[in-house]
């Protein structure tokens, strides 16, 4: 066994399905670890490795969403060959031992394998949706919920996860928006770091840590037109400023891997682009970890016309830094002649395979590469549930709450259960759950029935699923209200109609929802409507047929218990919007800190197109900004969210008003809970800069803090800034903090605030000491 590989004794019952493969290799005495560098070690196995044995570890082999059944030959002599660098898709713990012994044993060069999974909210145990999580604004509840996962995946022997995605996502209509932090940068760049910490843990190497990836880099949230897979046009300060930010906290935080988008960017795809692969993130980032290709984007440069054939474009990728080509084999079958023409050089090989081989002693897989069997449970537990429920209740946002339908009165008793997603335990878990299972969702209305008692709740969901135009369940679900205190309509969106490749152009409720909303609006009773959907959805004529609105999200395994007690009162929702939230979709791309237009409209001069006079003379009416049938402002703004009590902000407070360049600022307000309940509030600071080098967002948010409060209690909330925290890209495309002045805002969300204001001074240039001349 060469030297560069050692291990522990595997646990036998990790092996029962491959005892007398393993028998032998087992009472082995293991290897004393070699205390090299891992630099070193790399250089070691290097030295042995043929131009195929190379290649082979670019290779990423598997199936599209799990292999099944018996591990396919092919596959198993792909890894006996060393044409495999990395297994996607293989998530039973027997079969992965399996193909990993046959790597460590039988392959040329006896390199261990890394597998691979899509982990995106969880494993088994489902947490909210990624923007649900972002929601939250809350790092230690991300954190906590990429911990769990990782135990749970790598208990099968999954040691790398293609999360998490922070693409900003600006288009509600784009169907990935739900895997995404949200449209804000610094939001999302802290949720960033809070995923690497959650699934890399402290330490790589232990067994129950994962290599997450920073995916998809960069711009896939600016598809045009929300349509997935499509063309981004980004400009370099927006590149910067906004899209670059949650992938630079993610290199930060020592992300293990990123991932290279699909779309282009201003005209050349991601997969094949030297100056973002090389020029940002090796150069300007200093990034070591590896890079791979999204699913055959290696070879869909071809599609996008970048390339003429698979060897063109597997040198474009492996030229710009591509280590791993995930499901399509360009490099298999042309790095060979590549080489040996020079249109990829040796060095460049070289630089692909270190960075694969790199990750792997990261792992620890060299040392350590099978999963053993855990010590008791792991997946699904009291502890993972417990959490779940309560990233459930801190993702969801009260939209609406008239006549203070939320929480349920005392005298509420009946309930009418209505809605295509009251009891839908798959689509609640919301897109990329691979691994969890409907068995295991816990629905709202089972949470009803154990709460209230089955006798108290009528149920009918009125619609089979989301999508349905049926009428015909409508008579049964309006009877079922008749001896109802309340309805509760669960509708929304089935998971299936957001995530990859599932754009909607039109975002408000699918099928005959509005209808039976309608329906039942006709008993007179107070109407909760429950949205699960993974995304923003439009109300149009819904939200005044509504008394309340509750934003779910897809809230994953426990949503149902955690909305039930959220209807009861026994928890609040604590969420606050990440993204804008539109009147329609026609608004999108739709967020809160764009710039300023040279006529931005306000209250005073926007014109609504039932005011215009019927034969109006032909005038640019107002001369701004703004739809005449949709106005200027969203439905909700970027982080909105009602509590079940008040909370007064006031006393606005700061401790300079004119900073020196490197100065700090301290700013604060008193926050009081003037209501009923306890409640929790997320305190939100946001900055513009009036005139800069280029024109500049009208608000950004620069900090937040999320406080509970009793009824009566009150907080003194600070925040601190450095000018520092001000900079941005100017036209020279350097980082830089301009002197001038500066509104902020302590508030609620993006839209109001306690104003205040500083000035930065110009920096004082010293003039240089004349010497005195000496006499010779």
């Amino acid at each position: 066994m060469p030297e560069f590989f050692t291990r522990k004794v595997w646990n036998a019952a990790a092996i029962t399905t491959l005892a007398l493969g393993l028998c032998a290799f087992s009472n082995r005495p293991p290897k004393q670890p070699v205390h090299k560098t891992i630099e070193q070690r790399i250089d070691s196995l290097m030295a042995k490795m043929t131009l195929d044995d190379k290649i082979g570890q670019t290779a990423q082999r598997g199936a599209s969403s799990r292999v099944k059944g018996p591990l396919p030959e092919a596959l198993k002599n792909a890894v006996r060959e060393g044409r495999a660098g990395s297994v996607i898709n293989v998530v039973d713990i027997d079969k992965v031992n399996e193909l990993q012994r046959i790597a460590v044993e039988e392959s040329p060069r006896h390199i261990p394998l890394i597998f691979a999974r899509d982990v995106i909210h969880g494993f088994k145990t489902i947490f909210p949706i990624p923007l649900g999580q972002a929601a939250t604004w809350d790092a230690d509840i991300v954190e906590q919920g990429s911990r769990i996962a990782a135990v749970e995946a790598s208990s099968v022997g999954v040691r790398w996860t293609f999360a998490p995605m922070l693409d900003i996502a600006r288009d509600a209509r784009w169907g990935r928006i739900a895997e995404s932090p949200g449209e804000d940068p610094y939001l999302s760049s802290i949720l960033a770091k809070a995923y690497v910490k959650g699934f890399q843990g402290d330490d790589l190497s232990k067994p129950n840590s994962i290599a997450a990836c920073a995916k998809h880099f960069v711009g896939y949230g600016a598809a045009e037109g929300g349509r997935d897979y499509n063309t981004a046009t980004i400009g370099q300060q927006m590149l910067y400023d906004v899209y670059l930010k949650p992938f630079k906290a993610a290199k930060d935080a020592g992300i293990a891997t990123f991932m290279a988008s699909f779309n282009d960017l201003n005209g050349v795809p991601a997969t094949g682009n030297q100056p973002l692969l090389k020029g940002i993130l090796r150069n300007e980032w200093k990034y070591d970890g590896m890079l791979v290709s999204d699913w055959n984007g290696v070879v869909e440069m071809t599609t996008h016309g970048y390339a003429r054939d698979s060897s063109d474009a597997a040198a474009k990728a492996a030229n710009a830094g591509v280590d791993m080509e995930m499901a399509s084999n360009t490099y298999e079958k042309n790095m060979k002649a590549l080489v040996a023409s020079g249109k990829v050089s040796i060095t460049q090989l070289n630089t692909l395979v270190r960075d694969v081989l790199r990750l792997k002693f990261r792992l620890g897989l060299f040392d350590d590469p099978y999963t053993e069997q855990p010590d008791g449970k792991v997946i699904l537990t009291d502890a993972s549930l417990a959490a779940a429920k309560k990233a459930a209740i801190e993702s969801a946002v009260l939209l609406k709450n008239d006549n203070v339908t939320l929480p349920f009165a005392k005298t509420v008793k009946k309930i009418a259960v209505i809605g295509p997603l009251a009891d839908a335990p798959h689509d609640q878990l919301g897109t990329w759950t691979f691994d969890g299972d409907s068995k295991d969702t816990q629905t709202p209305l089972i949470a009803l029935q154990n709460m209230y008692g089955k006798d108290n709740i009528s149920y009918a969901p009125g619609l089979k699923f989301s999508r349905d135009r049926s009428t015909d369940g409508f008579s049964r679900a309006v009877k079922v209200t008749h001896d109802a205190d309340v309805i509760v309509f669960f509708g929304g969106e089935e998971s299936i109609l957001s995530g990859e490749a599932h754009s909607r152009a039109d975002i408000g409720l699918p099928g005959a929802q509005d209808s039976l909303i309608s329906a039942l609006q006709q008993e007179g009773k107070p109407i909760v409507l429950v949205i699960m959907a993974g995304r923003p959805i439009t109300l149009g004529n819904v939200l005044n047929k509504v008394d309340a609105v509750l934003m779910a999200w897809h809230p994953g395994t426990m949503g149902g218990p955690a909305i039930a007690d959220m209807l009861a009162g026994i928890a609040a929702p604590e969420g606050r919007l990440p993204v804008t939230w539109p009147k329609t979709g026609a608004q999108e791309p739709l967020y809160y800190n764009h710039t300023n237009t040279g006529r931005p409209a306000n209250k005073q001069n926007y014109v609504a197109i039932d005011s215009i006079p019927v034969g109006a003379w032909q005038s640019s009416l107002g001369n701004t900004s703004h739809y005449l049938d949709a106005g200027y402002l969203p439905q909700y703004p970027f982080g909105y969210g009602l509590s079940y009590t008040m909370f007064d902000y006031y006393h606005l407070v700061q401790d300079k008003t004119v900073l020196n360049m490197g100065d700090n600022i301290t700013i604060s307000a008193e926050i009081a809970n003037v209501g009923e309940h306890a409640g929790t509030d997320v305190v939100q600071l946001y900055v513009q800069q009036m005139v800069g080098d280029v024109v500049r967002p009208v608000k950004e948010l620069r900090g937040f803090k999320k406080i509970s409060l009793n009824p009566g209690q009150k907080q003194h909330v600070v925040f601190t800034l450095n000018t520092a925290d001000l900079a941005y890209h100017n036209q020279a495309m350097k980082l830089v903090t301009d002197p001038g002045k500066y509104k902020i805002w302590i508030g609620k969300n993006a839209a109001e605030g306690l104003p205040g204001s500083f000035e930065i001074n110009e920096p004082v240039v010293k003039a240089p000491v004349k010497g005195r001349r000496t006499k010779r």
